[in-house]
């Protein structure tokens, strides 16, 4: 990624943020965090990487709502951004949270199996 569309997706992350927890009104969409947001390098699209509180069934219930507020979210983001032509905006999961999570507990696991063996 160029230096500017790393610009343009931390702008936008930060602007998504505001948005999805203040603008959308959804009920679908609980509790949102945007962690991360890949611009591509002529801003034709962007990547947004989203962690949700909840389960399984949460999580594809606030893709879905999002899917259907995606064109309100794009607007939004164009009137506050100052670009040519809005990304089009494609929402994931970012598994590198619970890919951590499952690290951790791993290592915990680990470390509680060692110090039982050396009592």
């Amino acid at each position: 990624m160029s230096l500017r569309s790393n610009r343009v997706g931390e702008q936008m992350k930060k602007e998504l943020t505001d948005i999805l927890n203040r603008k959308v009104k959804d009920p679908r969409i609980g509790f949102i965090t945007v962690t991360d947001v890949e611009v591509t390098g002529d801003l034709q699209q962007a990547t947004v990487f989203i962690t949700v509180l909840g389960d399984e069934k949460k999580r594809e219930e606030t893709l879905k709502a999002l899917a259907k507020a995606k064109g309100f979210i794009r607007s939004e983001l164009g009137q506050r951004m100052r670009l040519r032509k809005t990304p089009e905006l494609l929402f994931e999961f970012d598994a590198s949270i619970d890919y951590g999570n499952r690290i951790e507990s791993l290592l915990k696991k680990i470390d509680d199996h060692g110090s039982s063996e050396q009592e």
